[in-house]
């Protein structure tokens, strides 16, 4: 099944947009929250590239729920004086507007006493989160490196490359990233078929989370998916399509209840498949920032 979704998640969605917080006493007039936007903050060499979409803020005042906002925010908050406010950065998981998700691996922002008046609004600049600190990375291809970590089997017709010259500007550019990997595919080389090169091994625990992270922009469909090796024998799971874009996407791609379904595998893989359409005379896609991330 595509998207793969835990009941979880399902259930997490449905609060969407709905506040939970009450807040006890008889005020009326609200004080009111602005929050524009949140990033990520990484240690390149360790984390990678702090690339992010964090479309949602989950709200909590004094740990009830007040609601799921949409970035950038304004809304107000039944409450007065100084009360516990925390963010919870949010996703959409698989890139899918009704799976909005607070993102497991980025830290809550938590302010311990915050001070809400009526009628004013307090507005939260420059918000920023981490990856929990127990976060593995268990896979990381930038491709700003002369060895690119993909395989590609005997059935493909071409391969994964860096783009060229440096800071071309096809590639994904920041402060850290000056190529990324191009596959170029043609009615003479039609398929793509690629997949990490390393295997993972599966998570100690049921149920925990696994998710893959990257940026794209193609302008031809890409199969992305797991490859289940259990006794030497090799099954393919395509997961989510990654649609064309002309601009630079960043997309979490939820892999956990699809390696929770092979449990007795020895371990996976990650895989990106593609073929040529008829209709595109230059076909080119390109991908960045690809990171496996787990926690127990």
């Amino acid at each position: 099944m595509l998207y793969g979704i835990s009941t979880l998640l399902i259930a997490s969605v449905a609060l969407l947009w709905q506040g939970c917080y009450k807040f006890s006493g008889n005020q009326e007039v609200p004080a009111y929250l602005q929050i524009n936007s949140i990033s990520i903050q990484t240690s390149y060499y360790d984390q990678g590239t702090n690339s992010s979409n964090i479309t949602d803020a989950w709200v909590y005042v004094d740990d009830a729920l007040l609601g799921v906002f949409e970035l950038p925010a304004h809304f107000p908050v039944l409450a007065e004086g100084k009360h516990k406010l925390e963010i919870r950065p949010g996703i959409k998981l698989n890139g899918i507007s009704s799976t909005r998700v607070p993102y497991p691996f980025y830290k809550p922002i938590i302010y311990e006493s915050r001070n809400f008046i009526p009628e004013i609004t307090d507005s939260l600049k420059n918000i920023s989160t981490t990856y929990y600190s127990n976060t593995t990375f268990q896979w990381m291809e930038d491709f700003e490196g002369s060895n690119i970590s993909f395989y590609e089997p005997s059935a493909s017709d071409t391969a994964i490359k860096q783009t060229s010259p440096k800071n071309s500007p096809d590639a994904f550019l920041s402060s850290y990233s000056h190529y990324s990997g191009r596959i170029s595919l043609t009615e003479d080389k039609p398929e793509y078929v690629g997949y990490s090169f390393n295997s993972f091994p599966m998570p100690e625990s049921q149920g925990a989370s696994v998710l893959l992270e990257l940026n794209f922009k193609t302008n031809n469909f890409v199969t992305v998916g797991l490859l289940m090796q259990t006794s030497g024998i090799f099954n393919e799971v395509p997961l989510v399509i990654l649609g064309h874009t002309d601009e630079w996407k960043k997309i979490y791609i939820n892999l956990g209840p699809n390696i929770s379904l092979n449990s007795t595998a020895d371990d996976y893989k990650v895989l990106f498949r593609a073929g040529f359409e008829s209709d595109s005379a230059d076909v080119q896609i390109l991908l960045d920032n690809i990171k496996i991330v787990s926690r127990q």
